[in-house]
């Protein structure tokens, strides 16, 4: 009989790759996702889907999972300031409620935690309501392996882009949204100082990791993101192919007012990811040279 996998946040932007990856390997897959930021659009054929919040899985899920995949969190920055009750609920709550239902399965959990926490020497950890959340569950998930032998693996994304991204809105993404502002016709907009820099990683990359972690890995630790970093000002000149100040004097780029929660630059920590035999394949430039020639559709 096939494996049977939850993924939580399976109708989101990286929760939908992998339920597809892992029903192509032959997981019998399902998804429990509230669709905050997921949407009908990244159904998966083939890929059972159950909708509602986390914190409510014990009455939602009939089965017991041989995995649980628990990707179903708020996962912005800057917006979390305003949404302070929200991130306590999906990020606390809920994940409280995933941890318990993990115990009582007697399944392995794979926790998607965040590279914020590593940024600017650690300081980045209590830098918003999002990070100190997600920090401080990482701890809740270690804790859940000693106290009740949870087989658990903590990953770490760095700044994912590729199909699927959020691309207007509030809880749009960076190179969805550049991508979104260079079809229409809009100028791009950076965050002061623009120099704060991301390790942006391929969604492919990002997917590969986690099944190969999914299957191979336990403990903390498992990094995953492109060695490569790029300034958000790098990221905007790759897009509008001239000089930051011929930007600026033309209007093609807007230089915004600096966000509270806004890190400078993280560590990648993923020697642990690499030792599974893991290697990012796909390049920024090339994504975006791709996206130029495809007129940014």
């Amino acid at each position: 009989m096939s494996k049977k996998v939850l993924v939580t946040g399976g109708a989101g932007f990286v929760g939908s790759h992998l339920c597809e990856r892992l029903l192509q390997k032959g997981y019998d897959v399902t998804s429990l996702d509230n669709y905050f930021t997921g949407s009908t659009d990244n159904h998966i054929e083939g890929v059972h889907y159950i909708q509602g919040e986390t914190k409510d899985i014990a009455q939602l899920v009939d089965f017991t999972p041989d995995m649980i995949y628990h990707l179903g969190e708020y996962s912005r920055v800057e917006q979390s300031f305003d949404d302070m009750e929200l991130v306590y609920r999906l990020n606390k709550v809920g994940t409280f409620a995933v941890l318990e239902f993990a115990r009582k399965a007697g399944c392995k959990l794979l926790y998607a935690g965040s590279s914020t926490k590593f940024g600017d020497g650690g300081l980045g950890r209590d830098a918003s309501p999002y990070a100190w959340t997600k920090a401080t569950n990482t701890e809740l998930v270690k804790n859940y392996g000693r106290w009740y032998n949870l087989p658990y693996a903590i990953t770490y994304f760095y700044n994912v882009y590729g199909p699927r991204e959020i691309a207007t809105g509030k809880y749009a993404t960076l190179i969805a949204l550049f991508k979104e502002k260079m079809k229409n016709k809009e100028p791009l907009t950076v965050v002061s100082p623009g120099t704060q820099k991301r390790n942006f990683t391929h969604i492919d990359d990002i997917i590969n990791a986690l099944v190969l972690v999914g299957e191979n890995g336990y403990g903390d630790e498992f990094g995953i993101g492109s060695d490569e970093a790029f300034s958000i000002l790098d990221v905007a000149q790759m897009y509008l192919g001239k000089s930051i100040e011929d930007a600026i004097r033309s209007q093609e780029l807007i230089m915004l007012p600096e966000r509270q929660g806004n890190r400078m630059q993280a560590e990648v920590i993923s020697d642990k990811t690499k030792a599974l035999g893991w290697e990012a394949t796909r390049k920024l430039a090339d994504y975006i040279e791709a996206s130029r020639a495809n007129h940014w559709n």
